[in-house]
């Protein structure tokens, strides 16, 4: 079934500016042979219609991951993400989020309380011999960066974290980072 949102919130991220400068693609007319597209990596809005096996009430709260440029979208209905209420700070969660929480969960083979992974070993321990596992996070004050720490720090790690600039170190101090390098 489908439905669809009104969008209510979208994210501009660097995939939305490198998707749209056509450096996604192999080259110029490989770009160009993708027009027209919708552009927009994520989104959350209210659905307000719905087929009736769609499974989503209307009115209820919804995320997308495409195509979230345009004020209303009929989607498919696994394509939804449900979510808890149409607020701003959703949209954060989506790409930024997902992000670090796959780098993780799926690279590093962190357990990060919470959180499933469907690949991650039930019993993994996330202690090394002689201690803590240590993450490095590059990019650190950037919205991936600020989500990789957090949860980092969530999963019992220590983290060590690069910035530029003494008001992003000072951000990353508040998050927790345990060292933080500033390379300016």
């Amino acid at each position: 079934g489908h439905v669809i949102i009104r969008r209510l919130f979208v994210g501009i991220n660097a995939s939305d500016i490198n998707y749209t400068s056509g450096r996604y693609h192999s080259s110029k007319s490989a770009a160009a042979a993708a027009l027209p597209y919708d552009a927009g990596f994520e989104s959350v809005g209210v659905v307000v219609a719905a087929a009736p096996d769609a499974g989503n009430c209307i009115g209820s709260a919804a995320a997308t991951m495409d195509a979230g440029f345009s004020e209303y979208a009929l989607v498919q209905n696994r394509r939804v993400l449900p979510v808890p209420c149409p607020a701003p700070e959703v949209v954060a969660l989506l790409t930024s989020g997902l992000t670090a929480s796959i780098a993780l969960s799926e690279v590093g083979r962190l357990q990060i309380p919470g959180f499933s992974s469907t690949t991650a070993m039930p019993h993994q321990r996330q202690e090394q011999q002689g201690g803590q596992k240590t993450v490095l996070v590059t990019a650190a004050a950037g919205g991936t960066g600020q989500f990789a720490v957090q949860l980092a720090k969530l999963a019992g790690c220590h983290v060590v974290a690069t910035c530029g600039g003494a008001q992003k170190a000072r951000l990353l101090r508040e998050l927790g980072v345990d060292r933080v390098i500033d390379y300016k």
